[in-house]
């Protein structure tokens, strides 16, 4: 990918053009999304060893995207704010061949880890008579839930190796030819995309964009869909099944209705945390005008809003981390 050490970085000056109260609200918003899912992995983790080998596989998936947002926060989010303080850093070559890797599984995992909950609450809602061990907690960890994750995990791993060989440190003033339109994979700290051609850039950028946002945004979206029919189905007084069926998750329509609205405020809270950061990105990329600056502001901070607000999102749907809560604000 070509570098042009002459372009003008509007990303450096969209601070200072907007005072100091942008950078205060972001480092409490990245702060936030730090200890919220530090909070949520915690407490619901807690409360998985606590039930003595009974694991909730709901519980799980919780803890699984709030650790994806957690290493999100530590590993990307939190360097952004210490550069924006002031601390320097420039990233060797290899530095930036490993950051680029890691940045891009991470970011990838954590999309992915969203649509587990969407996906695991829809399959749970179509099993025709689902056991009571599926409800009331399964003894062990379910393998193939286990699966599950290692699968989500490694799979992002091995679609990063060519962040991780395909990466480069640029100059000080250098930027890219090529801005990647997808949040995934937008470089920062001095690191660009190295790769042996501007096709092979725009491939990658462009799998990127649809395996990893397009697709999961779209099955999350019509899993979720399918579980709120599912459940106006199942809660309907006048439906047949409804009457002659004794099924458990006939008795907990209002509990999984209250979960499948909380997953759709996640999911529309992704959608708009993403949506706000590719149209912001494209601006920049496409326009360059005189907004370009300000709008390179609102990318960052979506880029982060749905990793600060999830937390409390969950915490609409699960008792004990809603009381936990509820706690330390008393």
């Amino acid at each position: 990918m070509e570098v042009n050490a002459t372009a003008n970085t509007a990303a450096k000056g969209a601070w200072s053009l907007l005072s100091s109260t942008p950078l205060v609200c972001y480092v409490i918003l990245v702060l936030v999304g730090i200890l919220g899912n530090g909070m949520v992995i915690c407490v619901v983790g807690e409360n998985i060893l606590r039930q003595q080998k009974v694991y909730r596989s709901s519980d799980m998936i919780l803890v699984n995207m709030a650790f994806s947002n957690l290493m999100v926060s530590v590993a990307r989010n939190l360097l952004l704010v210490l550069t924006d303080l002031g601390i320097k850093m420039s990233p060797s070559m290899n530095w930036c061949q490993i950051l680029m890797g890691i940045w891009v599984w991470l970011r990838c995992a954590n999309v992915w880890s969203t649509f587990f909950v969407s996906a695991f609450h829809f399959q749970t809602l179509r099993r025709v008579a689902p056991p009571m061990a599926s409800l009331n907690g399964s003894r062990g960890p379910p393998r193939s839930l286990l699966m599950g994750f290692v699968l989500l995990w490694s799979l992002n791993l091995i679609y990063s190796i060519p962040a991780f060989v395909f990466s480069t440190k640029g100059d000080k003033n250098a930027t890219e030819t090529l801005m990647l339109v997808s949040s995934t994979t937008r470089p920062l700290l001095g690191c660009l995309w190295d790769f042996p051609s501007t096709y092979s850039g725009l491939a990658f950028a462009t799998a990127s964009m649809v395996i990893h946002e397009i697709i999961p945004i779209l099955l999350m979206s019509v899993t979720n869909l399918g579980s709120l029919i599912t459940l106006y189905t199942h809660g309907s007084k006048h439906h047949p099944a409804h009457k002659s069926q004794g099924m458990p998750i006939m008795h907990r329509v209002p509990a999984e209705r209250r979960a499948a609205k909380v997953i759709l405020a996640l999911i529309i809270l992704f959608i708009t945390s993403w949506g706000a950061s590719v149209v912001s990105m494209n601006y920049f990329n496409y326009n360059r005008g005189p907004s370009s600056a300000y709008l390179l502001v609102v990318a960052r901070f979506t880029n982060s809003g749905f990793i600060a607000l999830s937390p409390f999102i969950l915490a609409m749907g699960h008792r004990r981390l809603r009381a936990v809560i509820l706690k330390c604000k008393c």
